[in-house]
């Protein structure tokens, strides 16, 4: 059972892992940079630690900086929240190496589902139904042009490992 929890997030979403947290009896730390040094959740929280400037980068996005606060912090688990390190496999496999409860999934499902086409497949192969398409191999015009009168238009193109809608083209 974790007991003191780091929550490497801000705002809304922060506050209600730390409601959740101390309703179960774990104590939380949260974060806060130059930006949100007066945010909700850091009245919140059982303690608040400074995290760094205002950029992401030198702050919520510094794993090195985090793990650092959960060791001198003395946490047993982190919670990324969502966004920031939340699909980040390496922040998962670095909480693990540290012996940290990572909140979320592990960094094994968190690569197998970085790239759309293989989620796809494995969700495929566990039986999940899926909207038709098509992820072979071959990508040649011909190809495309047949797999597109087979399935229908509108399509609906997604880059593989576009994210936030990024890659899509309608034709």
């Amino acid at each position: 059972m974790i007991k003191r929890l780091l929550i490497a997030n801000r705002g809304e979403i922060a506050c209600r892992i730390i409601k959740t947290a101390h309703a179960m009896g774990v104590e939380t730390i949260a974060l806060y940079s130059d930006a949100d040094h007066r945010a909700l959740h850091t009245t919140m929280a059982t303690k608040s630690v400074y995290i760094g400037p205002s950029p992401a980068l030198e702050s919520y996005l510094d794993i090195e900086r985090i793990l650092s606060i959960a060791e001198q912090e003395k946490v047993d688990g982190i919670h990324p929240g969502y966004g920031f390190l939340s699909e980040n496999a390496g922040f998962a496999e670095a909480c693990q190496k540290k012996a940290l409860a990572f909140i979320g999934p592990p960094a094994s499902a968190i690569n197998a589902m970085g790239s759309k086409s293989e989620a796809k497949k494995i969700m495929a192969q566990a039986g999940v139904p899926l909207v038709p398409g098509y992820h072979g191999d071959d990508q040649n015009n011909e190809q495309l042009i047949v797999e597109a009168q087979r399935i229908g238009y509108p399509l609906l193109i997604k880059a593989a490992l576009g994210g936030g809608g990024k890659g899509h083209a309608c034709c």
